[in-house]
């Protein structure tokens, strides 16, 4: 093959057989052919662990997680789980119960009721509306400790503050459902123990559609609380419920407050 002759490339474009040469006179070799970037690969998502749990001690202390369902929702209670979970029997897959559907959920709970023991604390809707919804999950949280089977030595409390009367110590860790296992364990309990109210309460106070939206606020809801107007299991606490209602009921609401709310939240804790 003569120097300058061109072979095609697999491009069909003809490509020089022989290094080309520079300006000064000498050979200059071919660039090599450019390589395509490497794709990052995602990241698995990483699942709640036993850290927390061993920090605080576990297996050798008793370490339960605690977390809440219904904060948000115009209507039915909130409810609290506390878990402590076998450290060498635990399910697979344990998550934030909002990263999980409701089958899924449903069939997780199966499992920890076999291998975990578990506390759930509820507060009532008149609860709620008495000492408002911080309070009232506080005391809902304190229940569901006070109902395990064995007294903790710590409670893991998801989120930025403990209930202030626990019998046991305790520790506020933000974002804990999607961190410690015994915290997820306890949101999925939780949740499905409060929709599972909410569906039975639907059969009860009918047109709401309850059991779809679990009290939340929809569209669906807020539908319905104009056709219907409140009914006993609302919150006439939360300002959409609130403003519903009559002006004699809306004052009425009034009446708990300061030195009183103090008095009632001492009682309940």
């Amino acid at each position: 093959m003569r120097p300058g002759f061109s072979v095609p490339g697999e491009s069909g474009r003809e490509r020089p057989a022989f290094p080309l040469p520079c300006a000064c006179g000498t050979l200059r070799p071919m660039p090599p052919p450019a390589k395509k970037p490497a794709q990052k690969k995602k990241p698995l998502p990483l699942l709640p662990d036993f850290r927390f749990e061993i920090e605080e001690g576990a297996p050798a202390r008793l370490v339960c997680g605690v977390d809440e369902a219904g904060r948000g929702p115009l209507a039915g209670p909130v409810v609290a789980a506390a878990v402590i979970i076998d450290l060498t029997r635990c399910p697979e897959g344990l998550n934030d119960s909002k990263k999980l559907d409701a089958a899924r959920r449903a069939d997780l709970l199966a499992e920890l009721a076999d291998c975990a023991e578990i506390g759930v604390g509820i507060a009532s809707v008149e609860e709620i509306d008495e000492i408002n919804i911080l309070h009232a999950t506080m005391l809902a949280m304190t229940r569901a400790v006070a109902s395990l089977p064995r007294a903790p030595h710590i409670a893991l409390i998801d989120g930025n503050r403990c209930p202030p009367s626990l019998a046991c110590a305790s520790r506020a860790v933000i974002g804990g459902d999607a961190l410690a296992r015994s915290i997820a364990a306890a949101s999925i309990v939780a949740k499905v123990t409060r929709d599972r109210m909410m569906a039975a309460l639907a059969e009860t106070h009918p047109g709401y559609g309850f059991e779809k939206h679990m009290g939340y606020s929809t569209p669906e809801h807020f539908d319905a609380l104009s056709r219907l107007g409140p009914c006993a299991i609302h919150r006439r606490s939360f300002a959409p419920v609130r403003k519903m209602l009559s002006p004699g009921l809306e004052e009425g609401l009034d009446l708990v407050s300061g030195e009183s709310v103090n008095l009632l939240i001492q009682k309940a804790y």
